[in-house]
């Protein structure tokens, strides 16, 4: 102490120092003598009303009964915590504050809530912020800025109540956690785009909020611009609602766009938004003053971290409506566990839905606006190297699934630009086959789109490919629109093999679908092709193609002089495989003429040089018609045996169209021995399958029973 501070003898001073803090009336002194008393006013009898802070339900809510009854069973389960999530524009604020609001009577001490700003341009609500503005709220003196020492003053507080508290566009779970109450009577409700999953661990329960329905966005945009304007044109008012793609801010924008514009018809707007079928649309759904489906959107972006935003942006570049976790990460030329993390972070964020087992999409919207962000954010250069990669990802993977298939039929050559390097994502052949199935809209989006940048060589490839896909499974219009792209990629790229090859698988695809005329031109062109080429090997297929396209058309006579010279031309060159085809189709025609001991010459000795050969789908064809052929010349034990053995094989391989083949000549041949149960019974199982792969032979079998 100084000089200057000194205090004098006999006299007396006080201090408060370090961290005290006094409240209320306080004395300190020296010495007291005596009782000392505090006099004030009578304190009058208050209580702060209860808080009811819940935001008002807009007056378009629509719909939603299932979400809200969803809602109701969560809380009825006993969980106090409930999260839902989904999507910017959604409708995750509007549905919540419907929902609790319809409990008021529940949660006779209030009613809180609060934006979390999640998503806001600015920085989110700290937990310090949100506990002071609810203990504010419930009348309580805030005596602090320390989180911890808040949340144990909040928790006590509400330790006794029943209260609802809604946390509104929370982006993560360390928002959450220090606001929730501890006692068991409040309930919590958490918005966000988030998925939130790391609340789990404290019992959370949890609600996807997905996008509206055709007639409940009806139903919405006639609230926004009245039932008499939806009615007179209601095609394009649910037209406009699938512009939107159901999503209730998207829907709620453009009627307020209409509401301003009286004189303007729908079909105007969804004139509009259909032409603007990229970042346009987005544009197209702003109104002054509010907040744009591009503003939401933009915002959800800007939270992903530099890895996760590349992956969004490269998944919309992508000319596919769904993807999995190898599809983006040969597109970012990336190892899986990449891919499989940035996905799970998509998924989180609600910006990618998973809609099956390693299955994922874009809302259409998003979808638009990943790829307006490509657009904006990457390269001219690096988006084709995007495309390009999937293109070459999807020619080397439909390539394995091709040698695992049909070996011995791979014989053209493959090219990269981009070299794929990771495995394909199956082993053996059912899940080759399963495979190309189930990736078939994207194989086929990759034809077309290699054709349409130029890279022909690429776009035949991958038509080559998928032989075992249409062959096996027989998806008629795909099998045409493709190799009609695949004929017209291999003209310009001036490689006349692989011309051949087009024009002769591609009619197999005509002929199949019934289309016998045009099947029969297009191997009339390879036969001049191959003839032109001194290719006798490409000779012998057009000869067997046209043999059979005039089988089918009952020219049996021509039919078996294709055939023959087929025959010929392949045993000259070696082509064994090629000669036991020809032979298969001798032999149906040889039933077809009531000639069934010439018929199971001609299949036991294509079935044995097709096993050979290694083929064992060709083999099991010829062992059917064995089988069939066995039947009718007086062998029924025998050919039954052997028809039964044909579908095992083509049951393990998926081969669908050959099994209801098989069943059809089982049943059949159950038929002529007056086995009329088991008749019945392949032939139903028969006609089944044909539902799928050939209706055509489906309606001639109801038009036979």
């Amino acid at each position: 102490m100084s000089e200057s501070s000194k205090v004098p003898q006999g006299s007396h001073r006080n201090e408060v120092s370090g961290d005290a803090r006094l409240y209320g009336p306080t004395v300190q002194a020296h010495e007291v003598h005596g009782a000392i008393h505090f006099h004030g006013a009578p304190a009058e009898a208050h209580t702060t009303a209860p808080p009811r802070q819940l935001l008002p339900v807009p007056g378009t809510f629509t719909d939603r009964e299932s979400d809200l009854s969803l809602l109701n069973d969560l809380r009825e389960s006993g969980l106090r915590l409930i999260v839902v999530s989904g999507p910017a524009g959604i409708g995750k604020t509007a549905l919540v504050s419907k929902w609790l609001r319809s409990l008021s009577a529940d949660f006779p001490d209030g009613q809180l809530y609060v934006d979390l700003r999640g998503h806001s341009a600015g920085e989110p609500a700290s937990p310090a912020e949100v506990l002071g503005q609810f203990l504010r709220a419930l009348g309580a003196v805030v005596p602090s800025t320390d989180t911890a020492e808040l949340a144990s003053l909040w928790r006590s507080h509400v330790a006794d109540r029943r209260m609802a508290i809604m946390l509104d566009n929370s982006f993560t779970a360390a928002q959450v956690r220090p606001l929730l109450p501890g006692g068991p009577g409040s309930l919590v409700v958490v918005t966000s785009r988030q998925r939130l999953t790391g609340l789990r661990l404290l019992g959370a329960g949890f609600h996807q909020l997905e996008t509206l329905g055709p007639a409940a966005g009806v139903e919405l945009l006639t609230r926004g611009i009245g039932a008499e304007r939806v009615d007179r044109e209601l095609l394009s008012a649910q037209r406009l609602v699938s512009l939107c793609a159901g999503l209730p801010l998207a829907v709620c924008l453009a009627s307020a766009r209409l509401a301003a514009r009286p004189r303007q018809s729908v079909e105007a707007l969804v004139d509009v938004l259909a032409r603007n079928a990229g970042g346009g649309r987005l544009t197209a759904l702003h109104v002054e003053g509010e907040f744009s489906v591009r503003n939401a959107l933009d915002s959800s972006y800007a939270a992903l971290g530099p890895t996760t935003a590349r992956l969004y942006r490269t998944l919309g570049v992508l000319p596919v409506r769904s993807f999995d976790a190898v599809m983006a990460a040969a597109a970012c030329a990336e190892s899986l566990e990449w891919s499989e993390r940035r996905l799970d972070e998509l998924v989180e964020a609600n910006l990618v839905e998973e809609v099956g087992p390693d299955s994922y999409r874009f809302h259409d919207l998003l979808r638009l606006h990943a790829h307006e962000r490509a657009v904006e954010d990457d390269t001219s250069t690096a988006r084709e190297a995007t495309l390009r990669r999937f293109c070459d990802w999807c020619l080397y993977t439909s390539t394995a699934a091709q040698q695992l298939l049909t070996p011995i039929q791979f014989t053209l050559r493959r090219t990269y630009a981009y070299q794929p390097v990771l495995p394909p994502p199956f082993s053996g052949d059912v899940a080759a086959l399963g495979w190309l199935d189930s990736h078939r809209t994207q194989l086929l989006a990759a034809v077309e789109l290699a054709a349409r940048r130029g890279w022909y060589e690429t776009s035949w490839m991958l038509v080559d490919a998928l032989w075992p896909l249409f062959h096996r499974l027989r998806h008629y219009a795909d099998w045409i629109a493709a190799h009609e792209i695949g004929v017209d990629s291999a003209q310009r790229a001036g490689d006349r093999t692989a011309e051949r090859q087009m024009l002769n698988s591609g009619a197999i695809g005509l002929s199949a679908a019934g289309r016998g005329e045009e099947a029969a031109r297009w191997y009339g062109l390879s036969l001049r092709a191959a003839r032109e080429a001194g290719d006798r090997r490409d000779e012998g297929q057009a000869l067997l193609g046209l043999g059979a396209c005039h089988r089918e058309a009952g020219r049996l006579a021509v039919a078996v002089r294709y055939l023959d010279e087929a025959i010929s031309v392949w045993e000259e060159c070696g082509y064994q495989r090629g000669a036991a085809l020809a032979r298969t189709t001798l032999g149906e025609i040889s039933l077809a003429r009531d000639e069934p001991d010439k018929a199971v010459a001609l299949f036991v000795r294509a079935h044995a040089t097709m096993v050979a050969v290694e083929d064992p789908h060709d083999a099991a064809r010829a062992l059917a018609f064995l089988g069939r052929a066995e039947v009718l010349a007086g062998s029924p034990s025998s050919g039954v045996s052997r028809m039964s053995e044909a579908l095992e094989v083509f049951a393990a391989s998926g081969a669908v169209f050959w099994q209801a083949r098989t069943l059809e000549m089982l049943g059949r041949s159950a038929a002529e021995r007056g086995e009329e149960v088991a008749a019945t019974e392949f032939l139903g199982r028969a006609r089944g399958l044909f539902e799928t792969t050939s209706p055509a032979d489906a309606r001639r079998l109801d038009g036979e029973g």
